[in-house]
């Protein structure tokens, strides 16, 4: 078994920063059974962080000792793993657009997978499935402001206009009329406002 911890140890220690180990990917060490078991003690043990079912990531190593990966490359790493859509939330979205000055308290994505959450050290980051219409510009711009308009909902949407039309580029408004049919009527029809005046 201390084998096998070594060779998994070995395997994390090449990946980046934030980037997930997942059982499926050590198959070739030895049986399912016998990675996960392998996992779970290194987890028990602090060489391994359980982010959550069948991930875990290497703790960044830092001059003041071990700390948890980055939440933005975690999701990156784990949206490419995957195959996933993971963009940040409504809230989230909304702030970096400048529409609310309200700072999400919590860390949530939005995700084409199952809803699910991550531990990363102390920092839980929750994952919620979305509609494909809320993922379909993914982290452009005009994708933020799709999200944003979405959280701000069709009775506060209208104010947020004035302030996306000075931001958003010709190209971003562009790409918003074109993905503007699989939107909710309400919200398509505020795009082609924003746009065509």
């Amino acid at each position: 078994m201390e084998r096998m911890a070594e060779s998994i140890m070995n395997v994390a220690t090449t990946l980046p920063e934030g980037v997930p180990l997942a059982a499926k990917g050590l198959l070739h060490l030895g049986s399912r059974a016998a990675v996960d078991q392998t996992l779970s003690r290194l987890a028990a043990r602090g060489e391994l962080i359980r982010a959550g079912r069948g991930i875990y990531m290497r703790p960044v190593q830092t001059r003041f000792g071990p700390r948890s990966p980055s939440a933005e490359q975690a999701i990156e790493a784990l949206a490419v793993q995957r195959g996933e859509t993971i963009v940040p939330s409504g809230a989230a979205a909304a702030n970096a657009l400048g529409l609310t000055t309200q700072v999400p308290v919590k860390s949530v994505y939005l995700t084409s997978g199952r809803s699910r959450v991550l531990n990363l050290g102390r920092q839980a980051v929750e994952l919620r499935h979305a509609p494909r219409w809320q993922l379909a510009l993914g982290n452009k711009t005009s994708g933020q402001a799709v999200r944003a308009l979405a959280w701000l909902g069709p009775d506060e949407a209208p104010k947020a206009l004035q302030i996306l039309r000075s931001k958003l580029t010709e190209a971003a408004k562009t790409e918003l009329v074109s993905a503007a049919p699989q939107f909710p009527t309400w919200l398509a029809r505020l795009i082609g406002k924003m746009v065509h005046g």
